[in-house]
């Protein structure tokens, strides 16, 4: 025991602390503080009241000394504790939510955390916790486009219906094209990842040809008919609704969902379609080629083998997409839409007032 610290227990004290290591909805620390005071009042040693109450020895020796001076009662009380930095008047929070809901000064584009820190005079932390507490986020953005097609909510309806209750005897495809895909190569090799380094690759690139990927995504099976071509004009499109027209069975309708693109309206695709009447396309409304299921494949794509991939020529490339399709076939999920048709008509009609307002 520390010298200075005597411990008188009282037969009524040590009831209470004995009732209170035996109680088990007891507070743990109220627990461990008793047991440090019952066993310095059985003799043990410092070292051994650190081994049965687990603390460390300047812990075992405030609460012997806070026992001196108080008693139990000061074992189950803590002392209060002078309070921290006082909040930040509500003025200056409010001045930095108008300050980054406006325009920034000069000819900045938007607000950053140490402008705003500068201009209320206050630290970066605190305009960080003031952002973060009212959900603003002045560094990003997010881009947009409303579809002005007069006929966007007859469309989003036919298509929407397509996924969520495709016609019977019919097969429904996403169709579209990925153009300008590039191969390109590093100009050094990147060093594989490993602890406390991410994997590294080379800024710049050497190009070696493009290629345009025509897909169709199976919106029942998640399947898709992909085929690679240099270009991604009429002739091309009608070419690659051949090889669909070859792999569906004959005894089956075709519903296509395709974007705006002129080359999907072409006379000689509409030719095509008078030769083969099983087919129907479906067009989306303009600008809101969002809702062509296969941009989520695209994306996929994009992500998981194109970003990152090297390749050494147009073959090479073609190789690792044509990989990457039969990858998706050997493990396919089905397209399921979830979003509610009359949410996103509302959504749109609340975009297209708040732009009205700004003009």
């Amino acid at each position: 025991m520390r010298a200075g610290i005597v411990i008188n227990v009282t037969s009524t004290d040590r009831h209470r602390l004995e009732a209170i290591v035996a109680n088990r909805s007891a507070p743990q620390k109220h627990v461990w503080r008793a047991t440090i005071i019952l066993a310095t009042a059985d003799g043990c040693g410092t070292a051994e009241i650190m081994r049965r109450s687990g603390k460390s020895k300047p812990v075992v020796w405030a609460w012997q000394a806070r026992f001196m001076a108080e008693g139990v009662a000061g074992l189950t009380r803590d002392k209060t504790r002078k309070p921290g930095k006082k909040p930040l008047p509500a003025g200056t929070v409010q001045r930095v939510v108008d300050l980054a809901l406006g325009p920034p000064p000069g000819e900045a584009t938007h607000w950053t955390g140490r402008m705003l820190a500068k201009a209320v005079g206050i630290s970066l932390r605190s305009v960080q916790r003031i952002l973060d507490a009212h959900q603003l986020a002045p560094h990003r953005i997010r881009t947009f486009k409303l579809s002005n097609d007069p006929k966007f909510a007859e469309k989003l309806k036919d298509i929407v219906g397509l996924y969520v209750d495709p016609p019977a005897h019919a097969v429904v495809l996403s169709v579209d094209e990925k153009s300008q895909i590039q191969a390109l190569d590093r100009t050094q090799p990147g060093l594989p990842m490993k602890p406390g380094r991410a994997g590294t690759m080379t800024h710049d690139y050497k190009r070696h040809g493009t290629t345009t990927l025509f897909a169709a995504l199976n919106i029942l099976d998640g399947t898709v008919i992909g085929r690679n071509m240099k270009r991604h004009r009429h002739q091309e499109f009608i070419r690659f609704l051949d090889a669909i027209e070859a792999q569906v069975p004959r005894r089956k309708a075709i519903h296509a969902i395709v974007d705006n693109y002129a080359t999907h309206k072409h006379p000689a695709v509409r030719q095509w379609l008078i030769r083969h009447p099983r087919w129907t396309l479906h067009f989306t409304p303009t600008s809101a080629s969002w809702l062509n299921a296969v941009e989520g494949f695209f994306a996929t794509l994009t992500n998981r083998r194109l970003k990152r991939g090297v390749f050494r020529s147009v073959a090479d490339l073609k190789a690792a997409i044509d990989r990457f399709v039969a990858e998706t076939n050997d493990d396919p999920k089905p397209f399921v839409w979830t979003a509610d048709p009359k949410r996103v008509l509302a959504a749109v009609k609340r975009g297209k007032q708040a732009l009205e307002s700004i003009h």
